[in-house]
């Protein structure tokens, strides 16, 4: 397969070196033209000194690029893409990018015949450098199976999440709930700092009490809500009390604690709306209500 790879940066240069250790037709184009050329040298592959260069002859052009903005640019500026993909060829945008945006994308390639996926990453640059990202993709499934080899090529496990866009959706989700438990653990810990508990002595207890099998989304998210269990056998006043205790003991030590005091209220706010004998689970109908669907019931 000939593939145009576009993005040299501390991404896409391991997933393109891979695709070239692999046998695949590469041909790399990057703003920075001497990024580009020293991958060239590096890896061995073709370099293009435009993206109609690059593209052309392309049966599938992938991107790794910062944003949905330079992603359109290329795929259908005045010199993209477009202008030398010919119908049947298939982009694939691999970079985190904006939902909505992508399906814009997507309806305008198709309007010219070509194919379009959305397959952004996890597992950062260390995982691109061993060929173990997992690879998130959304778009037509005979599409997904055409690209496969390039995605094993690059990664350990596809996900396949539904029709265009919804990939680059479950990405920024997962992003979103990384970035915020990095910040909540981040904070907890500040606090035991502040009152005098060992660094070391909190993260051995948390990794226990947190993560693997007491994680939330394995311990009760997947088992309680999505099959209606909800039977924790911890009162949802109960877990209101203990949150609001957390937030009033980092306040009383004079810890900076802001998302104690934004949890405290949407426990105390679930226990008014929803009951204090309710299963601390059921707190997702504060969410169901406000979205006006239901996510119990969607697990098995």
């Amino acid at each position: 397969m000939k593939v145009s790879f576009i993005g040299i940066g501390n991404m896409g240069t391991p997933m393109a070196a891979h695709l070239i250790a692999r046998g695949f037709d590469v041909t790399v184009f990057d703003v920075r033209q001497e990024a580009a050329r020293e991958f060239v040298t590096a890896h061995g592959g073709k370099m293009g000194t435009s993206l109609a260069e690059a593209g052309r002859d392309a049966q599938a052009a992938i991107t790794m690029l910062p944003d949905h903005s330079d992603v359109r640019k290329v795929l259908l500026g005045a010199d993209g893409l477009v202008s030398v993909l010919t119908s049947g060829a298939i982009a694939i945008d691999m970079s985190t990018s904006d939902p909505n945006a992508t399906r814009s994308i997507g309806h305008e390639l198709a309007e010219r015949g070509i194919w379009y996926l959305d397959a952004p990453v996890m597992g950062g640059v260390v995982f691109a450098k061993d060929a173990t990202l997992d690879i998130l993709v959304g778009g037509d499934d005979e599409q997904i199976d055409r690209c496969m080899p390039l995605f094993m090529a690059m990664g350990r496990h596809v996900f396949r999440c539904g029709p265009l866009g919804s990939a680059h959706a479950l990405k920024l989700l997962a992003n979103y709930v990384n970035a915020s438990t990095l910040v909540v653990v981040l904070e907890a810990i500040a606090v035991g700092l502040k009152f005098g508990l060992d660094v070391r002595s909190m993260t051995d207890a948390l990794t226990s009490m947190c993560c693997g099998r007491q994680h939330p989304l394995e311990k009760k998210v997947i088992p309680q809500v999505l099959t209606l269990e909800f039977g924790t056998g911890m009162a949802l006043g109960l877990m209101a009390k203990d949150v609001s205790l957390a937030a009033d003991f980092a306040h009383k030590i004079g810890a900076a604690s802001a998302l104690a005091g934004c949890m405290r209220q949407i426990w105390t706010d679930a226990a008014t709306k929803i009951g204090t004998k309710a299963d601390h689970t059921e707190i997702v109908k504060l969410w169901e209500e406000a979205i006006g669907a239901q996510l119990e019931g969607c697990g098995s």
